[in-house]
């Protein structure tokens, strides 16, 4: 009797602010082919020790999934353990580290919290982040609300430590050997196409696929559109 072949896992990392609500669709999606593992950014204030509880909670060999912040921790996981990533998939993210115009944003957003309160902040967040057709839904706003209110402003800090001490990942990704997809949304407005065309000429062999009406929570806006990008990823 032959053993049967273990299911592939698939690691999938959200970015700032959000839960494994992101990933709701593509979970249920790949369920027949892959065991999905959603996980939230938690557990240190930087791009090390996040990459280490990843790694100690993902199967020795992995596929990966990272979208925005969850993406520099991806990156960062390359970095420590390529050998256990058997995919990689980078979703509405970047590889540089934060311009004087990214640190200006941040600096406001840390006044909207201190003047007004992290509710204040957390309602610009829908309009910031995707596409002006998907912030003008009632439901997607909702969901996307509930993310960030479920995080919350502790975690808000302990997430911004992480991402103001990561380190410029440009230079290590022709070191990547994995098959990778990278993928945007058009309308990704705090991390434009010509990122991801940077990213995926530096890494070899990599796939760019760019989904059409969409902004950076393409898991949400684009649903079917990213399962079935990821399905292809996964070669089924």
């Amino acid at each position: 009797m032959t053993a049967a072949t273990p299911r592939p896992q698939v690691v999938l990392l959200g970015g700032h602010l959000c839960t494994p609500v992101l990933w709701e669709h593509q979970c249920a999606a790949l369920a027949a082919v892959a065991d999905c593992l959603p996980l939230a950014l938690e557990g240190g204030g930087s791009m090390e020790e996040l990459a280490k509880t990843v790694l100690e909670k993902a199967s020795p060999q992995f596929s990966l999934v990272g979208l925005s912040m969850g993406g520099h921790v991806a990156m960062e996981i390359m970095r420590r353990a390529p050998e256990r990533v058997e995919r990689l998939a980078l979703l509405d993210t970047r590889a540089d580290i934060d311009s004087p115009e990214r640190m200006a944003v941040r600096a406001q957003d840390d006044a909207i919290v201190r003047d007004q309160g992290f509710e204040a902040l957390a309602r610009t967040l829908p309009d910031r982040w995707m596409s002006a057709r998907c912030a003008a839904m009632p439901e997607l706003r909702a969901t996307v609300l509930r993310m960030v209110r479920s995080v919350g402003e502790q975690s808000r800090q302990q997430q911004l430590r992480a991402l103001l001490s990561r380190v410029d990942s440009r230079p290590s990704l022709s070191s990547i050997r994995c098959p990778t997809l990278v993928m945007c949304g058009r309308q990704d407005a705090p991390n434009p196409v010509w990122m991801h065309e940077e990213m995926a000429a530096l890494i070899p062999g990599a796939t760019l696929r760019i989904i059409e009406e969409c902004g950076h929570l393409s898991p949400l806006e684009q649903p079917q559109e990213v399962s079935r990008a990821l399905g292809d990823w996964l070669g089924w």
